[in-house]
């Protein structure tokens, strides 16, 4: 993989894109209230973190993570391998990776279903940016 042949405004694109997402996902519109109350989490502790540090430590992940996809997806753009790419890397890897962790520690499934549904189609959303914009 020659890091040199990455379209780094496509891995910024996809970054930005699951950042969004994750907005979106976890906001009390979708699932934000459901995820809240999986994890036990009350007001005022997600009020008493650094929203810098979450949001931006996030981004950070989230350009490691399009980095990352980006060099599997080297080659001609193609979209239809691009979102396979970004299934299989959010369903084959993340989503099954965070099971077994969810397993041992107890964790519900709902709770499973929000965090790892959300994995996986970042995944596949960032493929589709990398797959067709490289």
């Amino acid at each position: 993989m020659d890091p040199s042949k990455l379209n780094w405004l496509a891995v910024g694109a996809a970054a930005l894109a699951t950042f969004l997402l994750g907005g979106i996902w976890y906001s009390p519109a979708l699932f934000g209230r459901a995820w809240q109350r999986e994890t036990g989490l009350s007001d005022a502790q997600l009020q008493q973190r650094s929203l810098a540090v979450v949001f931006g430590t996030s981004f950070v992940l989230a350009l490691i993570m399009a980095f990352n996809l980006a060099a599997f997806l080297q080659g001609p753009p193609d979209l239809a391998w691009g979102m396979a790419a970004g299934a299989l890397a959010g369903i084959g890897w993340v989503a099954m990776a965070m099971g077994v962790t969810y397993l041992f520690e107890a964790r519900s499934m709902k709770l499973f279903l929000i965090n790892a549904g959300y994995h996986a189609v970042s995944f596949v959303i960032m493929g589709a940016i990398l797959g067709v914009w490289k």
